[in-house]
Order: structure tokens, then sequence, then C-alpha cells
């Protein structure tokens, strides 16, 4: 390592191409040759990675060493050679699910499934209830989305239309790496104008070159917010399979059921139609919601619909 090399976060790639923020500026690095030697099909570097480069005469740069995370999102995609490893994010904080309250209906499935995701990696969840004004106010949207606080998951209720929600969102988001996840059409893109003009076209616009996959001209970034932050949209999030879990340690990220496990009569007890099971009997008497029930047995059998 030169005595040169400066150090920035990855907020957008690009065809090989990478943007490092440093400062306030901004400097477009490529990947130093040793780097991409590697014994997987994947990414190398993420939007998000704090990275070491040294910089060039031209105002570019070359990337010499990648440092480490704490934590990252990846999706494993199959491919004719294997599996390809897609790093959407890295070092994020938290995972940020916008659901509608309606138009679209709320998939509290998709959400159990993000939740599941950001247990596993050891993320803050924070859900976003949108368009509560379609749904007649608060007390309504509660009644949808108000299993979830219980369980350690806060809810931010907003109307984007209305301006309701946003500063709450806002305070959320500050100082945080934010993964945005959730369906198409519940608002995002609406919420982030409000929050900062301009932002919400930028992100969706980047968010629909992911969504089309890694076999098209992929870009990827990382926006900056004014207030401090930064949000990235994975409409990818949405197909991210639990590659590497367990059926078996899919209980232990509900956090609902995870101290029931113990108390169920076989320590091999899979929770469904099982003698002396305590998860069944805590859904039977309420202690347990029944939909996140339903969303645990589909997500154990590998079904995220």
């Amino acid at each position: 390592m030169t005595s040169e090399s400066v150090t920035g976060r990855v907020l957008r790639y690009q065809s090989g191409f990478f943007t490092i923020e440093v400062d306030i500026r901004r400097v477009i690095c490529i990947l130093r040759g040793k780097l991409k030697r590697r014994d997987f099909q994947g990414d190398i570097i993420g939007i998000g990675d704090i990275v070491r480069f040294t910089p060039l005469p031209d105002g570019t740069g070359v990337i010499e060493e990648i440092l480490q995370r704490h934590s990252e999102l990846v999706r494993m995609d199959p491919t004719p050679r294997g599996e390809f490893r897609q790093i959407l994010l890295a070092n994020a904080d938290q995972i940020v699910a916008v659901f509608a309250c309606a138009h679209p209906e709320p998939h509290l499935r998709m959400l159990d499934r993000f939740l599941v995701i950001s247990e596993k990696q050891r993320l803050h969840a924070v859900i976003v209830a949108n368009k509560v004004d379609l749904v007649g106010g608060e007390d309504e949207a509660r009644k949808i989305f108000g299993m979830y606080p219980p369980l350690g998951y806060p809810v931010i209720y907003t109307s984007a239309l209305e301006g309701r929600g946003v500063d709450e969102l806002g305070s959320a988001l500050k100082g945080k790496i934010s993964a945005l996840a959730g369906p198409s059409g519940v608002g995002k893109s609406s919420l982030l104008n409000r929050l900062q003009p301009g932002l919400g076209l930028a992100v969706r616009e980047v968010g629909a070159h992911l969504e089309k996959g890694r076999h098209t001209t992929v870009v990827r970034e990382l926006f900056p917010l004014v207030e401090g932050g930064y949000v990235a949209d994975l409409p990818g999030l949405r197909r991210l399979a639990l590659w590497d879990t367990q059926p078996e340690e899919l209980d232990g990220y509900f956090p609902e059921l995870r101290d029931l496990v113990s108390q169920c009569q076989y320590n091999d007890c899979t929770h469904f139609n099982t003698p002396g099971c305590a998860v069944i009997a805590a859904v039977k008497d309420g202690r347990v919601s029944a939909e996140r029930y339903e969303s645990y047995l589909r997500l154990r059998a590998g079904d995220s619909r």
C-alpha cells in the first residue's frame, strides 16, 4: 500500500467502473488486477463497500483493497456454470420494507420474508406502511400492520400524498445505510421525493436497471441523503433466496417462535402436525399470529408466495 492511498465509499457501479465518495468529491476507479482473481463466480465489490484506492494523475483511481464489511446482502443467481454471487449492498445498517395499505394490497408474506432476511443478517428492520389515506387513516392501517411492533419491528405510517409520516421516515433514515425493499406501486418514489426532491426519480431509474438482472447493463447506486445517511433501492431483494438457511433454523428468525421451541415435546419438532408442539399451542391460543405462523410454514417449505 502506498502512502498516497485514499479511503472512500463505493456509491455506484456500472460496467466495471466504481464511483467512490471521498469527503465531498467523487472519483471514478477501476479494480486492481490482482483483486479480480477469485475462486468463485460473482461480485468482488458492492455498493456500500469501504475501499482504499490509489489516485492517478488523470483524476481517476485504482482500487487496491476492500475493507472488511460488517454486513452484506447477497443474492445467489443460477447460471450454466454454477451460482453467481451478487452483492446487492455492503455494510447496510437496516432494511426498510415499504408496503402500501391498499393499491396494491399488502403482501405480508413478502414482508415476513424481508424480516427473516433482516434477522439472519442481524440488520435492524423498519416497516413503512404507506398510503394510509386509502384506508381511512392510521387506525385502519394498524389493523393490518399492528402485529409487528410487539415483535420489535417499528412501523412508520405514511402518506406520500398528504406528506404524513415523512419527517418520521427521514429520522429513521438519518445517519444509516438503508436497503429499501418492497413491491412495485407502493409509493417508494413518491415518499423519497417528499423526503428529498428528485431523489425518488433517481432511485427508481437505477432500480429499474437492477430489476432487469445480471445479464443486462446493470447499474447499482447508493444515494446520499442531505440530512446524512444513504439509501439503495433493492428490487432484487424480492427474489432473494434463503439459500444458506436450513429449514430447522428458520424458527430462530421469528422472534415470537424462538423462545417456544425449547418447550416442544420433541427436539426435532417441525411445528406442523406434531404432538406436544408449543408453537402450535401458541397459535391456537392467540399468542402467535396465525398469519405469521402460515408465513413460517411456507418459508420452511420453500414457498415464498
